[in-house]
């Protein structure tokens, strides 16, 4: 007997969207009501500063060295190294970023891809992420 993986909606799912930090593969169907992504952080990279309006997300250092700034209830940025396997949550609002020390992989556990992101600072220039820029091809960012 064929066991049929399209019956039973067990087809594999990943998309990789190159990032100017290194990159990120997304690991759930677009309409999943959550979102699993593997951030992949080059050494001495760090994302941008920002915040997102809806989303909510928690993030985990699984290999490599690398710090994630959250700000706190005063709203003052707070520099953590990360501890590999421990979860870091982000609220809707909160600004942070990562560097990462050495090549780092990151866990990201979230809401659906939903809202905006408002981008502080960024090293690369881009600009806030809105849902429409999200549907483009590694999310309006060019890497030529």
């Amino acid at each position: 007997m064929e066991f049929n993986l399209k019956e039973f909606n067990l087809i594999p799912h990943q998309r990789r969207v190159d990032k100017p930090w290194g990159h990120e593969i997304i690991f759930t169907p677009e309409k999943a009501p959550f979102t699993g992504k593997v951030l992949f952080v080059r050494s001495g990279f760090r994302l941008s500063l920002q915040y997102h309006d809806k989303k909510e997300e928690c993030l985990m250092l699984f290999s490599g060295k690398a710090k994630i700034f959250l700000d706190d209830h005063n709203g003052h940025l707070k520099e953590v190294d990360m501890e590999p396997n421990k979860g870091y949550h982000v609220k809707p609002g909160q600004k942070h970023t990562v560097q990462a020390i050495t090549d780092s992989h990151i866990m990201e556990s979230s809401m659906p891809e939903c809202g905006n992101t408002f981008r502080i600072n960024d090293l690369y220039n881009r600009s806030h992420e809105t849902e429409e820029l999200r549907k483009l091809e590694n999310r309006g960012w060019n890497p030529d």
